[in-house]
């Protein structure tokens, strides 16, 4: 794992009217880790993700991605500068196939004067390519073609994963990306993030699923009454540590 800071965010302050979700916290994801976001219900967990994937504007503090300052108006903002979110409905549409999902707003078109003046979709391109997406990430699913409302959940989860790892070029960030899943399937997408962290694209995982987090993560950051109150290692503190930290029974 680098020391190279990837993204970062320094005294990061929002409020709700007289709620203080945000009250000047850090955040700091390296190259090539999995940094697990953990936290109690109000401690600002959500907000925190939200200002580091452009859906919201902080009131204060600043984000540095890649050492300079940079300020996300929109999740378009954050996409642009290379950074892809898998929210947990996961935005994908069920009535169409894989490669439609991959591509999603994104269409491929075809080439000459089919895809400049009539605008028409290259299927069998983006088939292709969602097909080679897939392999890199040894995802099964058995065509590109099949709608996505008859794959199982973890399927699902796996197209929407993919689909940010082939169109990030920085960080992921993954927001409870098993909260609807079984064992096996979790098993499975927490297989799929290390495979993208080993290709090369950190990812920020959000999840309260403490056992997941201490499988799959290489830093633990824990949010605390709207502030970064530690970062552990889970080589160095145990799922007790951690608890004990953000409840507040311990530093």
């Amino acid at each position: 794992m680098s020391s190279v800071a990837v993204l970062e965010g320094r005294q990061l302050k929002k409020r709700f009217g007289q709620v203080t979700a945000l009250a000047g916290t850090d955040f700091e994801l390296v190259a090539g880790e999995v940094l697990a976001v953990v936290g109690d219900n109000g401690a600002g967990k959500s907000t925190l993700i939200k200002i580091l994937s452009g859906a919201l504007l902080p009131d204060d503090g600043e984000i540095l991605l890649g050492g300079r300052t940079t300020v996300f108006r929109s999740p378009t903002d954050a996409r642009r500068d290379g950074i892809e979110t898998v929210y947990q409905d996961l935005a994908i549409s069920p009535a169409m196939n894989v490669a439609e999902n991959l591509f999603l707003g994104r269409e491929l078109r075809r080439p000459g004067l089919l895809g400049a003046l009539v605008r028409q979709v290259d299927d069998r391109r983006m088939r292709a390519e969602a097909a080679r997406y897939l392999a890199a990430l040894n995802v099964a699913i058995p065509s590109v073609s099949q709608l996505v409302e008859t794959l199982s959940g973890g399927q699902r989860q796996a197209v929407a994963v993919a689909r940010a790892a082939a169109f990030a070029t920085r960080l992921i960030i993954m927001d409870e990306p098993t909260a609807a899943l079984g064992v096996k399937e979790s098993a499975t997408v927490l297989d799929l993030i290390r495979r993208v962290r080993d290709q090369g694209l950190p990812v920020v995982l959000v999840s309260h699923n403490m056992p997941q987090v201490f499988e799959v993560a290489d830093r633990i950051h824990v949010q605390r009454l709207g502030r970064r109150a530690a970062v552990v290692s889970p080589r160095t503190h145990t799922m007790s540590d951690v608890v004990a930290i953000l409840t507040g029974a311990t530093t």
